[in-house]
């Protein structure tokens, strides 16, 4: 046999090698928001037809897509996620109402808007850095790449697909490419869009969405593994020239640097999706997908032409499940907390695990913990990250930013009638080994105006306990405010004044229901006509009552909103003991004279139902019921015994009229919220309610009081608004329908603002 000459033979020696390796073949994914989710369709497509994806490069939104993927989730699986409740509730900074904490949650109130300052920089002027909260974002990412990531030895080289991804360093004006460390770190750097979310740390440099400097990292991909055969998917593009009048244009050109959209060599294929999708359009995200699929389908007999390589969809799962086979399931024996200022966190830690020897938690308690430690109010954000240990458990560390020390919130009411109120509370925050809030709160107003101090002590531990301390004084002034616009100036017929303190302790049941055992000192002081005749002149009848009280609450509340909700529900029971010493005396316009004083003691139940079982996109229909009962006496006269007693009052409004109709011992009452959402922020709703109440106080003909016969007094009360949800409060148009008041039972207001007040001392 003739042998192959020698530079022949040479040849094959050194590039055999070569010649037999397989093809190797690497996907990049630009950035574009949610319209990069169509890189979901190219990776379907590409796994449909058998073409291989041996690495993947990517930025932002394409950052995320390829890191789940390179995470061994298939892209069916991708999909499901980024089309579920849970994805959506992430776009939107929700965490869901499962892992919301009504125990952690501030008491309702009128504020609107909020201004947070430190102690060492009260004057110092500071805007939000984020459009929407990412806690849940952060969480999820630390669940479905975290654990990939840290069973890979934090080496991106060893997930299922070799990655990159870029992030932006701003301070050195330049990108930063992760192939280790922490992978979903990494990821939440590559997506940090400005002002959208707040950008992270890592190793001490805050970094943003690698979009700013590299929107499309295929000269990472060539310089990173130089694949035989590059595949680009981009739905990004280069912004416009600014304009002279457009300042978004101005901005997006200071920061966003130009990106080289082409492929750094001919060995490659360009799939451009064509989508209608926007960047923040994380509701189309379908949409996004079946582009991307469709564009690369179009180019799927180019690519096989070019692509010799196959990699079957069964030997796809084979490896995919031996990948994910490596990864310890999420439970976590250890939490470690760290502070960039090195201020005590023990609280975080401590809430979620005591790192007790041999203690640990599986991932459904991890998740419970965690969201009800991130809604303390003392905590403005937390990063999670995993490590894993020799015994396949995890450490989780957690980067904890305190609130600021301070928060000023400013709001109230602004209406068309005479009962504007204004509303500003500073709180204080401390985070230490427990959370501690001091707040104080003023209403002022001609109608209603109070003051309240409270401080409120959060115990770290698995089963959260608060406790509160407080004083509280409120003043009601029922002048007559059936008018619009123009108010008579009469003297005031009706003031109320209270004043009570005392503490509460508080327990979660689940995460949006909790019991409050509450006891409080009152003193309350009632100064009223019982006549319409009266001028400047005559003096008021006055009644004081100063006792106690202990009640019990059971409060389960899903609300979407602190006042006209749409969706979710509220179920409260409530039992207070009241004693304590009734002194009336009699003022210039009493038929006789008197004063008395006599001991009262009496139990109330009350109970509470909301729920919005139809919550359709454009239609809701709510069921609202109430009921009432006590075995409280009767006061000395008839306006003192029914300012004593409970008010039905379903709709705000009615909180700022004084209804003897509405007044009872005992009563039920209920109704329907129909709810017509015309755009997203804009509802016409009309409030419909029937009151029965089972005996009612009425007055003798000899002018003594007693109880009317059984199921007398039956009325109705009705509401119909249009709401403008705004960023900071509602903007309504109302029209209240009053049967009983004949002279003016139909009441026009507009208004902005919420009518929300300090808790009333006993009714």
């Amino acid at each position: 046999m003739t042998s192959l000459p020698r530079h022949l033979f040479i040849l094959l020696f050194c590039f055999l090698p070569t010649l037999l390796k397989a093809q190797g073949v690497g996907l990049v994914l630009s950035g574009g928001g949610a319209a990069g989710f169509a890189h979901i369709g190219v990776i379907k497509a590409l796994e449909e037809n058998g073409i291989p994806i041996d690495y993947i490069t990517g930025t932002s939104s394409g950052a995320l897509v390829g890191a789940l993927y390179a995470s061994g989730y298939s892209p069916e699986e991708i999909e499901r996620y980024v089309l579920s409740d849970e994805f959506q509730l992430m776009t939107q900074g929700l965490v869901g109402r499962g892992r919301e904490f009504l125990l952690r949650e501030d008491d309702p109130q009128a504020g609107m808007l909020s201004f947070s300052f430190a102690r060492d920089s009260i004057f110092q002027k500071s805007l939000p850095t984020n459009f929407i909260r990412p806690q849940l974002l952060d969480y999820e990412m630390m669940r479905l790449m975290g654990m990939s990531g840290a069973a890979s030895g934090y080496d991106f080289d060893s997930l299922f697909v070799p990655f990159r991804c870029v992030a932006s360093d701003i301070v050195a004006k330049k990108s930063k490419v992760f192939r280790d460390g922490y992978l979903n770190e990494a990821v939440r750097a590559s997506m940090t869009f400005p002002f959208y979310v707040n950008p992270i740390r890592i190793d001490g440099v805050l970094y943003f969405d690698g979009g700013l400097y590299n929107n499309f990292p295929a000269d990472v991909m060539y310089m990173s593994f130089a694949p035989d055969y590059i595949i680009g998917s981009n739905v990004s593009y280069n912004a416009k020239p600014p304009s002279e009048d457009d300042l978004i244009s101005q901005l997006t050109n200071m920061l966003v640097s130009y990106s080289n959209f082409s492929l750094p060599c001919e060995e490659g294929m360009l799939i451009q999706p064509e989508t209608k999708v926007e960047t923040f359009e994380f509701s189309d995200v379908q949409d996004a997908i079946n582009d991307g699929y469709r564009s690369t389908m179009a180019k799927m007999d180019s690519i096989k032409q070019q692509v010799t390589a196959r990699r079957s969809k069964k030997e796809l799962e084979e490896r995919r499940a031996a990948f994910r086979k490596k990864i310890p399931p999420l439970v976590v024996s250890e939490v470690h907390t760290r502070n960039a200022r090195g201020e005590d966190e023990s609280y975080v830690r401590k809430s979620i695990l005591k790192n007790a020897k041999n203690q640990s938690i599986n991932e459904q308690r991890l998740q419970r913990r965690y969201f009800r430690t991130y809604a303390t109010p003392q905590i403005q954000y937390l990063y999670p990250t995993l490590s894993l240990k020799h015994d396949s458990t995890y450490a989780m560390e957690i980067d904890v930013k305190k609130s600021k020390d301070f928060r000023l919130d400013i709001g109230g009411l602004v209406s068309s009638r005479a009962v504007n109120t204004g509303f500003i509370q500073l709180n204080y925050m401390h985070l230490g080994t427990m959370a501690t809030g001091i707040r104080v709160n003023s209403y002022f107003g001609k109608f209603y105006g109070s003051g309240k101090a409270a401080v409120t002590f959060h115990l770290p531990s698995y089963y959260p306990i608060s406790f509160d301390a407080y004083v509280t004084f409120n003043r009601w002034d029922y002048f007559k405010s059936f008018a619009t616009f123009i108010e008579e100036v009469k003297p005031s017929f009706l003031v109320q004044y209270e004043t009570y303190y005392g503490g509460q302790f508080r327990q979660p049941i689940f995460n949006n229901s909790k019991s409050t055992i509450d006891f409080r000192h009152v003193r309350l002081e009632d100064r009223y006509y019982q006549t319409e005749n009266f001028t400047n002149k005559d003096t008021a009848d006055v009644t004081h009552f100063r006792g106690n009280v202990l009640s019990w609450t059971i409060e389960q509340n899903s609300l979407n909103r602190k006042q006209f909700a749409s969706e979710g529900n509220l179920f409260m029971l409530r039992t207070r003991y009241v004693e304590g010493f009734e002194n009336s005396v009699s003022g210039s316009t009493a038929t006789e004279p008197y004063d008395i004083r006599k001991y009262h003691s009496w139990i109330n139940f009350t109970g509470e139902l909301r729920t919005f079982p139809f919550p359709f996109r454009h239609f809701k229909l709510g069921i609202h019921a109430l009921a009432n009962v006590t075995s409280q006496s009767l006061f000395k006269n008839y306006t003192a015994t029914i300012l004593s007693l409970p008010a039905f009052q379903p709709i705000p409004d009615m909180q700022t009229y004084f209804l003897p109709e509405y007044r009872s011992p005992q009563f039920i009452g209920g109704g329907l919220n129909i709810i017509f959402t015309l755009w997203k922020n804009i509802d016409i709703r009309l409030d419909g309610y029937l009151y029965q109440p089972f005996k009612e106080v009425v007055i003798n003909d000899d002018g003594t009081i007693s109880y009317s016969k059984l199921f007398k007094g039956e009325t109705q009360v009705a509401a119909f608004s249009t709401i403008y949800h705004s960023p900071v409060g509602p903007v309504r148009f109302s029209i209240n329908y009053f049967p009983q008041q004949l002279s003016a039972p139909l009441n026009f207001q507009v208004s902005f603002g919420y009518v929300i007040f300090n808790e009333r001392a006993v009714r």
